[in-house]
């Protein structure tokens, strides 16, 4: 059964994206296989920054707690800033 369904899920495939790739490959004058390699760089490029992104939140969200934190603090620490 797992071959069968994975057969079907690529003639599926095969079937709408090829045509779509050959489409875009014939309007921008190059080859399946770039428009396959672009859209795949492309794919990549926009997961590392919404790693990135992600990343500087989770930063973002630490630094407020030690913010807040400190704030509770700093009169201890240095007491002329009170």
């Amino acid at each position: 059964e797992g071959s069968g369904e994975f057969f079907g899920w690529f003639f599926l495939f095969f079937r709408s994206v090829f045509p779509f790739a050959d489409e875009i490959a014939r309007k921008k004058k190059i080859s399946r296989s770039k428009v396959f390699s672009t859209c795949l760089q492309e794919l990549a490029e926009k997961h590392r920054v919404a790693e990135m992104a992600e990343g500087y939140n989770a930063m973002a969200a630490e630094q407020e707690q030690f913010v807040k934190i400190a704030s509770k603090i700093e009169h201890e620490a240095l007491p002329e800033w009170k």
